[in-house]
């Protein structure tokens, strides 16, 4: 099967264009490994976009550091892994996830011996990837570089992961002018940083476009319904246990107080999370308890939701994209860019902030405007195009990438309107 056929589900658009070829000669080839569902949607446009390009052959394999949240993403954007190294066990440990990714991957790149390694994010799949493609002598190119808290346990274990791929990296492809800042910062060569956009604005916009199946039949009516949504997602390894509990009496608190509002909690699988949430929340009429939904229908729900309680990083990035009001269950984010832009507040675990924050936003008008109508600053739909284009360039196939403009007003579309010409779904 041709390199142009072997991700695509003839059924499902492309995402992005790639560059025209400026050389002859056989495709380079190139690794996208990944483990997570996170990760999945923001390699899914990379994937697309190499595919896409004359220049490379994507070779793609996971890790199934996560499994079937995972699987969920690839079957959405039609693409069928070549490797699958399948590590998830019940109740492994971070360094088990280490272990078995180091060496399955390692093993990988000895017999395959591709020319660059993309990694993408934080995860423990991204720091053991991008390990064993240095032990191998192998470029690696870390998608969405740069990011920081500060504080090596907010969040845990991420922050320390990425900060290790950026130490084993060759091309660091970050996604706005502060994640560029924070790897100048740690002296890393400028000539190796290229601001792209974040590619899960990319994704994001396509699926909305599509308009996908939620995926639960709770949610079936949700459209047609007339009030407001509260969607609520919470996992985050620091708030298990008396942070999350807090979290489930606000939720509790904000029900009984807007009768008129529907609450959506697309739960975690973890009983961790579970058992603090549920006692709070379980048995309210208008708190609606799904089990995670796939990629598309959560996609679609977050363009329904009047606001979005959070502590994922992804959402953090793709609810200003819609023009949501995103509050944020953590204490710090690596995402600055929507907080200093308005769109996004953090309001940490604390159940009276997150019952009057909540309560603000469903009550004062001028509140809610003025962070739903805030300007989005991390992508416009072509970031996976500038990737392919500085991955070009790293091999000197190419001139340099057109960076991504992150300054306010810069996208060029409103957060909430149809997306640009550039993202409508073709065939």
């Amino acid at each position: 099967m041709p390199a142009a056929d072997r991700h695509r589900n003839p059924s499902k658009p492309h995402l992005v264009a790639a560059p025209e070829p400026v050389r002859p000669g056989p495709p380079r080839r190139i690794m996208v490994v990944y483990g997570t569902r996170p990760e999945a949607v923001k390699v899914a446009p990379l994937i697309r976009a190499l595919d896409d390009s004359p220049l490379f052959t994507p070779l793609v394999a996971v890790t199934a550091q996560h499994r079937s949240m995972l699987d969920q993403v690839n079957e959405v954007f039609g693409i069928t892994p070549h490797y699958d190294l399948d590590i998830h066990e019940p109740g492994q440990t971070l360094t088990d996830i280490t272990t078995r990714a180091l060496t399955g991957v390692r093993r990988l790149l000895a017999d395959q011996a591709p020319d660059a390694v993309v990694v993408q994010g934080d995860t423990t799949t991204v720091f053991a990837a991008a390990l064993a493609a240095f032990y191998e002598k192998i470029p690696v190119f870390h998608l969405e570089a740069g990011l920081r808290t500060g504080d090596v346990y907010a969040p845990y274990p991420e922050e320390i992961n990425r900060r290790l791929a950026t130490r084993l990296a060759a091309l660091h492809l970050a996604p706005t002018a502060t994640s560029r800042a924070n790897l100048l910062a740690e002296n890393v060569d400028p000539s190796s940083v290229v601001v792209t956009g974040n590619t899960v604005i990319d994704a994001l916009l396509w699926a909305v476009a599509c308009r996908l199946d939620y995926g639960d039949p709770a949610l079936a009516a949700l459209d047609a319904a007339p009030g407001p949504v509260l969607l609520v997602t919470a996992h985050r390894r620091e708030s298990w246990g008396a942070p999350l509990r807090a979290v489930g009496r606000a939720l509790a608190r904000i029900a009984r107080s807007h009768p008129d509002l529907r609450i959506v909690f697309p739960i975690h699988r973890n009983p961790l999370v579970r058992d603090a949430v549920l006692p709070a929340i379980g048995r309210l009429a208008n708190v609606t308890v799904t089990e995670p939904l796939p990629y598309g229908g959560f996609s679609r729900l977050m363009n329904r939701a009047t606001v979005i309680l959070t502590d994922s990083g992804g959402v953090q990035e793709e609810g200003p994209s819609l023009g949501k009001p995103v509050l944020v269950m953590r204490e710090t984010t690596e995402r600055p860019e929507a907080v200093h832009a308005g769109t996004v507040r953090l309001v940490g675990t604390d159940e009276d902030l997150i019952a009057a924050m909540v309560g603000r936003l469903l009550t004062d008008a001028d509140a809610y405007a003025a962070m739903a109508n805030a300007v989005n600053p991390y992508g416009d739909g072509l970031a996976a195009q500038r990737s392919v284009a500085a991955i070009a360039h790293y091999f000197g196939e190419g001139p340099a990438a057109e960076e991504f403009d992150s300054s306010p007003c810069a996208a060029g579309y409103l957060p909430g309107v149809d997306p640009p010409a550039q993202m409508v779904a073709h065939s």
